[in-house]
């Protein structure tokens, strides 16, 4: 059986064929297209009818390539939506987290429900932009007018099916359900003044959706398909995608965001995992997520958008590497890096602020990038165990921040752990196995992971002997002022 994987992230999207081939999964991408938001007006937008078309061009690319029927699921990136009247057309553009609209909403918000209370029903890290704090800016007249709030995956699916689902994965990250209950919160319902019917039913990965309806597109040749609604949080995708076995393990989903976290069978809402700001996030299979939404390789991508653009990516870890210390320490989780006009301008002003040696080179600016993202690492890696009382012996590094081999050696260092890089594909593939879980070729998520282990390279980073902890401290004391 053929499987398709459509896997959008926030600045690009593929198509992946998969087969279960020899014992052995194949994957082979057939379609990629740019994405990104666009500034309007001062506010920031998904084209979202882009991505459609582009799914829909590479559906034509698989028919061509002589797949005559298939199965398809979506992923995406997490918190932002869809707004669907009631005559099934989209009441307004899709505005991107990024977007400042949101920017005061959290301290709106806990004037009427304490963070703590937040927490102990959802479970969710605390971030300005959840959907949340986006529904609670939203037009009041439009959401009167709307008959599904839908996750962008989940909208994206009722395009090519009419059949409007909530995904469990991505509805977790609206920090909007409850933990216990499994259900949306109806305190949080009510401070937003949203009945529940506004949101369509929440179903588990690996529910079939519906059929592609081919004759809405007639200008495109398609293969006969089915959409299966797999994990549609890219990162529940990626996590179910890492061949991680037995216990010990960490994960780090390093994209564009960097999520580092681990898999437990049951959400941890103590006090300790509120102060560390750690979120449970619902993974596939009733599993949950905890981990830590760490800024990632944004940082750079926004460093090489200043720079000309034949500067390449490889060129900067090759600079990296000629610079020699740790310093500037630099907390790149603070908002000022989440989406600043100069990033370049932005990591010197830190530096300068905190009377370190300001970088200016391409080596420099990608070498505190690099080195500071490790440390970061390695202070999640140890409050995981702080938090849950296990220990975490290894390391697992999926998606396209696995090509990085100076982060990755970095972070070994840092952490004294041992670093599994690979696969990079980790999103697509995982969509991919949920698939083949729901069509009964895979059993469940144990096998998928030893097939992903024996069907892709894996590299492994041993930690060398450095002063570990001395640099974590010194980097707390100059970002924490301890």
């Amino acid at each position: 059986m053929t499987h398709v994987a459509v896997d959008i992230g926030a600045s690009s999207g593929r198509l992946v064929l998969g087969e279960l081939y020899d014992q052995k999964l194949q994957i082979k991408e057939v379609h990629r297209f740019a994405n990104g938001f666009t500034e309007q007006d001062g506010v920031c937008y998904w084209d979202i009818d882009h991505l459609q078309t582009e799914i829909l061009k590479g559906l034509k690319v698989v028919k061509s390539l002589g797949y005559d029927d298939c199965t398809i699921g979506i992923d995406t990136w997490a918190v932002d939506y869809v707004l669907v009247g009631h005559d099934s057309k989209r009441l307004q553009e899709v505005v991107a987290y990024r977007d400042c609209r949101t920017e005061h909403t959290f301290e709106k918000v806990t004037k009427q429900i304490s963070k703590e209370t937040i927490y102990s029903k959802t479970g969710i890290q605390f971030q300005n932009f959840n959907t949340l704090y986006q529904l609670y800016e939203e037009n009041k007249e439009k959401l009167a007018d709307t008959q599904y709030i839908l996750m962008v995956p989940d909208y994206l699916g009722y395009c090519l099916t009419g059949k409007a689902v909530t995904e469990v994965t991505n509805a977790s990250s609206t920090q909007m359900l409850n933990v216990h209950s499994r259900d949306f919160d109806e305190d949080l319902l009510q401070l937003l003044n949203i009945p529940k019917d506004k949101f369509a039913p929440l179903t588990e990965p690996g529910t079939i959706l519906g059929t592609l309806q081919k004759d809405w597109f007639p200008e495109y040749d398609l293969p006969d398909a089915k959409i299966i609604t797999i994990a549609t949080h890219d990162t529940a995708s990626a996590v179910l995608g890492t061949p991680g076995r037995q216990d010990h393990w960490a994960f780090l989903s390093s994209g564009t965001w960097s999520l580092l976290g681990i898999e437990l069978k049951q959400p941890v809402v103590s006090e300790t995992a509120f102060a560390h700001n750690y979120t449970n996030e619902w993974g596939a299979c009733q599993t949950t997520r905890f981990l830590k939404n760490i800024i990632g390789m944004w940082l750079i991508q926004e460093v090489r958008r200043l720079f000309p653009k034949n500067y390449t990516f490889p060129q900067f870890v090759e600079e990296a590497r000629q610079v020699d210390g740790y310093e500037p320490y630099i907390n790149f989780n603070e908002c000022r890096f989440m989406n600043p006009d100069n990033m370049i301008e932005e990591i010197q002003n830190y530096c300068r602020e905190t009377n370190q040696k300001v970088p200016e080179t391409a080596g420099e600016l990608a070498s505190c990038i690099y080195k500071n993202l490790a440390i970061i690492y390695a202070i999640a890696m140890d409050d995981l165990e702080e938090i849950t009382g296990d220990t975490i012996e290894r390391l697992h590094i999926v998606g396209g921040g696995a090509h990085n081999e100076m982060l990755n050696q970095l972070t070994a260092e840092i952490s004294g752990r041992t670093v599994y890089a690979g696969p990079t594909e980790a999103t697509a593939i995982g969509n991919l196995v949920m698939q083949m879980i729901a069509t009964k070729e895979l059993s469940g998520v144990e096998e998928a992971r030893q097939f992903i282990h024996d069907s892709f390279e894996i590299k492994e980073y041993q930690p060398k002997s450095t002063n570990r902890l001395e640099i974590i401290q010194k980097f707390k004391e100059v970002t924490t002022n301890e």
